[in-house]
């Protein structure tokens, strides 16, 4: 059975950042482009930065420069390492398979970005 839990998320003010993790289990973790989705209050949930099993990132226009993943793939693991967050920013954090959610998804980490 697939399974993700995420976690790092918080409160923050704006320009300031956060980590997020996500521990994967159930599939081969290492074979997979891993996703970070957002959703937003009233708004579906979007693609915001992918990692391929080789470590190459793609990331959403709205969060380049200053959203970078990683991924450990010996721990089964992607990161999101957040900066300069903005009001926008705001949501619940997925990880899931990218750019394809294939699997259920985990219960997300709460990311708000308030002053």
């Amino acid at each position: 059975q697939v399974q993700f839990v995420e976690s790092g998320g918080g409160l923050v003010q704006p320009g300031g950042s956060l980590r997020l993790s996500c521990t994967a289990s159930g599939f081969f973790f290492g074979d997979y482009t891993m996703g970070w989705y957002r959703q937003a209050p009233g708004n579906q949930r979007e693609l915001v930065a992918r990692i391929t099993s080789s470590g190459i990132t793609i990331y959403l226009d709205s969060v380049k420069g200053r959203f970078a993943a990683s991924r450990d793939n010996a721990k089964s693991t992607v990161y999101l390492q957040m900066n300069s967050l903005k009001l926008e920013d705001t949501g619940v954090y997925y990880c899931n398979s990218a750019p394809q959610s294939l699997y259920s998804w985990g219960q997300g980490t709460q990311v708000t970005v308030s002053s």
